[in-house]
């Protein structure tokens, strides 16, 4: 299967571009692009104040609010330093760079700012990660509403972390290929002893979220992930937050994927059985004879 890309390609491809003309001494450019990215994120690449030379990114999240509660402006500030500048109008964060003051590891910083999702939400995970290792509970459960009635769950407890994650089922084709989909990930723990436990149930909230406000209904699942300290460890955790904050969007992909390849499959059959049916279409029987003399009659039976 496809593990779906945890960076922005484009983010990284235009701001390569930038630096590896700036480095070879070319005349700046201006830059207007609006990215969109799974979630409903959106990138906006563009110059400041009209300066050719500054070139900022800004990224929009509708639930950053939610992610502030749990780190999110701490954790970036980590990772990105003396880059954060004011955030752009419309947008929450904001990573400025300077073709005038090339650094240089400028490739790292490529691969930084195309992970600006990806790091708003690993303050999440973290701060629920720390919890379990320093063994503690208690805490309250972290609730982000990542897309329109769909939200993410993580709690923490002495000896394991808990996601879940809601997603609504559009068609009931997606229901069923879902349950396949997530089936295979329960018989891929059997091959894999080190694998997390993953649960899926349909219709109803699980356990873990009984007697909250979860929704309920026919075309709604959701998907628990139990991950134990050899998933959140130091030497682990950023592995696993790569593939977890990427699994709604991973799931949805293959079960389009998965009824793209069928309906191609149906059409190819359709077409080799309508070949078929042309070869053993009968040939109109020829009443019309001719006499010697070159007339012709139609026989009436």
């Amino acid at each position: 299967m496809i593990i779906l890309e945890i960076n922005n390609r484009i983010v990284e491809d235009t701001l390569t571009v930038k630096f590896k003309n700036a480095l070879a001494g070319h005349k700046p450019e201006s830059i207007d692009i609006t990215v969109a990215d799974f979630d409903g994120v959106l990138f906006h690449i563009s110059n400041v104040n009209g300066d050719k030379t500054k070139v900022r990114i800004s990224i929009s999240l509708k639930f950053y609010k939610q992610l502030q509660e749990h780190g999110a402006d701490e954790l970036l500030k980590r990772v990105y330093g003396p880059y954060l500048s004011q955030p752009e109008n419309g947008y929450n964060v904001s990573v400025l760079i300077d073709l005038d003051n090339i650094p240089s590891d400028w490739e790292d910083v490529v691969k930084k700012v195309g992970l600006l999702k990806r790091n708003c939400f690993a303050s999440v995970f973290e701060k629920y990660f720390d919890f379990q290792e320093n063994g503690e509970e208690g805490h309250k459960r972290a609730v982000i509403n990542y897309r329109n009635e769909e939200t993410m769950y993580v709690e923490a407890k002495a000896d394991r972390v808990t996601v879940v994650f809601s997603t609504i089922f559009k068609d009931e084709d997606d229901v069923v290929i879902g349950k396949v989909f997530m089936q295979e990930f329960k018989e891929g723990r059997r091959a894999s002893h080190t694998a997390p436990q993953v649960l899926f149930s349909h219709k109803e909230p699980p356990l873990e979220l009984h007697n909250t406000d979860a929704c309920v209904g026919d075309n709604i699942g959701y998907i628990t992930f139990v991950l134990f300290p050899r998933h959140t460890c130091r030497e682990k955790r950023d592995n696993t937050i790569n593939l977890i904050h990427m699994f709604r969007d991973y799931l949805h992909y293959h079960i389009k994927c998965s009824k793209a390849y069928i309906h191609s499959r149906m059409r190819a059959k359709t077409s080799d059985f309508l070949k078929v049916l042309n070869r053993a279409r009968p040939e109109p029987k020829n009443t019309e004879k001719k006499t010697i003399t070159g007339r012709t009659f139609i026989r009436k039976d």
